[in-house]
């Protein structure tokens, strides 16, 4: 794990992934590769597909992508430990909701993603999202404090750029799955 030094390069933050829970938050605690969530991500492209298994029903999908919080608005992120996390909104004056386990945009992201995209993230900058109509998903896995770090910010704005508008090849760090 790394954080920002004061002068605005990155420091080893010692850190031992936690022992035996009585309890495992559901978004929490979960310890994969970039890989390993890019196939998940294609598993949801599929619609619940992941080679000839069924993971889970397409039902399932959709509802895991349909907007659960009504007209509800998504606020900005306001932190209560300024050391673990910044402040953040997620997509500026684009609509969003909640579905069951990702962020909605309700409207395209101009140059980025459709309306209906998924997304998410993690403490230690990691995020992710899945284009549905334009059958795209990518990952940026970092592991650096505090969430929401403006030049992680600013990579992943180049990143969402760049996975939805350049033309994808098999061998290409943006992956494009049929």
């Amino acid at each position: 794990m790394h954080a920002r030094a004061s002068g605005g390069g990155l420091a080893v933050v010692p850190r031992e992934p936690p022992g035996p829970r009585k309890f495992v938050p559901g978004g929490g605690g979960c310890y994969s590769t970039a890989w390993d969530y890019l196939l998940f991500l294609r598993m949801l492209l599929n619609r619940g597909r992941f080679g000839d298994v069924d993971v889970l029903r397409p039902a399932t999908v959709a509802m895991m992508a349909d907007g659960q919080i009504g007209a509800l608005a998504v606020p900005p992120l306001k932190t209560t430990d300024p050391s673990q996390s910044a402040d953040i909104e997620f997509l500026p004056g684009i609509g969003k909701t909640w579905g069951l386990s990702f962020l909605i945009n309700t409207e395209d992201v101009p140059g980025r993603r459709r309306a209906g995209s998924l997304s998410w993230a993690g403490l230690a900058n990691t995020y992710f999202w899945v284009d549905r109509k334009n059958r795209t998903a990518a990952v940026l896995f970092t592991q650096v404090l505090p969430f929401g770090d403006p030049a992680l910010l600013d990579l992943l704005d180049w990143t969402c750029s760049t996975c939805s508008s350049a033309p994808l090849r098999p061998d290409d760090r943006c992956a494009s799955f049929s």
